[in-house]
């Protein structure tokens, strides 16, 4: 059974950080390009960082450039965004994703609110 469970999610300040992982299981992980998504309330669900399967190269959204580091361990099945300088507008429930040719999958999601 295919599952991505990510967790670190809570209420944060602004300008505070706060690290999301997503731990994976039920199918080979290592050979998945690994993202988080976000999608604020009313708001389509936005691309915010990748990790490809083989060299570890990572791709971000231009919002979230040097502020946000997706990482990945291949051997605890693991995914990782440190999170830094958090804004408010950046209140969103942040998602795991997992994409190998036609295989796609989805965590259930973790809330991250950015508030004084």
């Amino acid at each position: 059974q295919v599952q991505l469970v990510e967790s670190g999610g809570g209420l944060v300040q602004p300008g505070g950080s706060l690290r999301l992982s997503c731990i994976a299981s039920g199918f080979t992980f290592r050979s998945y390009a690994m993202s988080w998504y976000r999608q604020a309330p009313g708001k389509g669900r936005e691309l915010v960082a990748t990790i490809n399967s083989t060299s570890g190269s990572a791709n971000y959204a231009d919002s979230v450039k040097d502020r946000l580091t997706i990482s990945r361990d291949n051997a605890k099945n693991t995914v990782y965004l440190q999170m830094n300088s958090l804004k408010p507008e950046e209140t969103a429930v942040y998602y795991c994703n997992a994409v190998f040719l036609s295989y796609n999958y989805w965590g259930q999601g973790t809330q991250v609110t950015v508030a004084s």
